[in-house]
């Protein structure tokens, strides 16, 4: 019945985080993702569009990335592009291209790359040894300096 057929996600999927909605923790996706409410924690998507109404506390790594709304981190992108209405608080990194519109505020630096370094992989979604290995390493009593500022570990 719900394990019988093995549909894969589709790359051109959209997801949406609507204005009432508010996410703490990393956020990952394959496809794109629309964010109109409030996320605190990294962003990780092929595409992701900050509407006017949204905000992101945290870095944001995509290959395609539109901030309308106000962003407060690290954009990594190849195609960045700043609206009209959209605030940056940290510093952009592209490889392709950057477009910012008449209006647009940013506070941080703006470097292009040479080379685009998505973190995405393959099959990020459904890897469990990453987290496997954070989790013994926390266990074991390791430090915790391989970990962005932004990570989050929940037991």
């Amino acid at each position: 019945m719900f394990g019988d057929k093995k549909n894969k996600l589709k790359d051109s999927e959209r997801s949406l985080i609507s204005e009432t909605v508010s996410i703490e923790g990393t956020i990952n996706s394959s496809g794109a993702i629309d964010i109109a409410g409030l996320v605190k924690g990294p962003v990780i998507s092929k595409q992701i569009i900050v509407r006017e109404t949204g905000s992101i506390t945290g870095s944001i790594d995509g290959d395609h990335i539109e901030v309308h709304g106000h962003m407060d981190g690290k954009i990594s992108g190849g195609d960045v592009v700043i609206g009209s209405t959209g605030t940056v608080k940290g510093d952009i990194e592209f490889s392709n291209n950057l477009k910012t519109e008449n209006g647009a505020d940013i506070d941080g630096y703006i470097k292009k790359t040479n080379v685009a370094k998505s973190k995405l992989s393959a099959d990020f979604l459904f890897s469990k040894s990453k987290d496997k290995e954070e989790k013994k390493h926390k266990e074991n009593g390791g430090s915790e300096a391989n970990l962005n500022k932004d990570s989050e570990v929940l037991a």
